[in-house]
This record gives C-alpha cells, structure tokens and sequence, in this order.
C-alpha cells in the first residue's frame, strides 16, 4: 500500500455558524491545526451562504480555490476580476483580496498556505458505472501529496487493496508515502448518480 488511508464520516464533520449561513469544516492538515489560528497547510471545507450579498473573510497569504456546489455566484475581487459561477465551477483567488459575493449557494472551499499547491475536480458517476482513475504521484522526494475525494450525493465503492463505501458527506483521505502510479476503481451499484469532488494537495514537507 503507497497510501495512508483515512474515512472521516459525515457526522464527523464539524460545523459552526457565522453572519451569513454556515460552514462545515472537512478536513485540516495537519489535522491538529487551528482554522482561526491560521496554523494550517490546507483547509477543505463546505459553506451553505443563505444571504444575498456578503463579504469574504481575509485571509492574508492564504491562496483560495471555491466551487459551487448548488446554486448561482456572483463573485466580485475588488482591483482584481469578476466571475459569475454556476454548480461544479470555480475559481482561484487571495485571502488578503476583498472579495464580494452575490447569491444564496452552496460551496466547497480549499485553502492553502504558501507553500502549498492544489487544485478542485468534479466527477460524476452515473448509476450502476465504473470510473477507473489513475493517481499520479511521481512527485520530487522534497513534496507530499493528500488526496481527497468528498462524496458529494449518492453513494460509491472505491476499491484499493479493500472495499471502501462512502456515502453522502463521507470523505475519504489518501495520504502519498511512495513514489509511483496508482490506480483506483470507483463504482456506483445503485440507481442514482453519484458526484464526487477530488481534491489535490502538494505542498513542501518543511511546512511540517
């Protein structure tokens, strides 16, 4: 196994609420960091916004990447661009830019220190399908690569050296140890479709 493996269940997650709806922490790393310390190397998390209009936190020297996970977003970066998002798209932005968003959605953030590199996937399952996927992790002996796959909706097998279920808000965390390729099956037995976001994460192991 070139894999550290790691299940965290839906009723695992930790959410907290703020002005403007609330947000689900998915995972930290390393895992004893603190979100408001700002002690982090990546953070994944998931916001229902259930306001109009609203102002995004600043984050200095933290690099952001958003996907809409339901709904319509307007997305405005002062001095910077504008971007209208529908569901599965996204964009890149800075903590430390003022940000403004319009439209009551759903969304998957990452976040990442300097340092760290990662970028967003949507896949979609449709019922009783296959999806072979393969993992490239020839990475230079200096990085470390997490990848993680969130069960959106709907529920799917991933077959590594076992059986893995997850299930609706379940995510499931692949930790690299070794330099090589690795392939993963994904199947969806049942009559609904499946959606799955991936996430990718390199970063230096001297930020750790």
């Amino acid at each position: 196994m070139t894999y550290d493996i790691n299940v965290i269940r839906k009723n695992e997650h930790k959410t907290s609420s703020w002005s403007g709806g609330y947000t689900t922490q998915l995972y930290i790393y390393p895992e004893s960091s603190i979100y408001s310390d700002l002690n982090f190397i990546f953070r994944v998390s998931s916001a229902k916004v259930s306001v109009n209009e609203s102002t995004f936190t600043s984050l200095p020297g933290i690099n952001r990447k958003i996907m809409i996970l339901d709904g319509t977003l307007n997305l405005k970066h002062e001095g910077h661009h504008e971007i209208k998002l529908n569901k599965f798209q996204q964009d890149s932005f800075k903590g430390e830019w003022l940000t403004k968003s319009y439209g009551k959605v759903t969304d998957f953030n990452l976040m990442m220190s300097k340092g760290c590199d990662g970028n967003l996937e949507h896949i979609k399952i449709d019922c009783k399908t296959l999806k072979k996927l393969n993992l490239s992790t020839d990475i230079d002996n200096n990085k470390e690569m997490i990848i993680i796959f969130y069960c959106l909706d709907g529920s799917v097998d991933i077959n590594m050296d076992s059986l893995i279920n997850l299930n609706e808000g379940d995510l499931l965390v692949l930790k690299n140890n070794k330099k090589r390729l690795y392939n993963i099956n994904i199947l969806n037995n049942f009559e609904k479709e499946a959606n799955i976001i991936k996430v990718t994460t390199c970063f230096d192991k001297t930020l750790f």
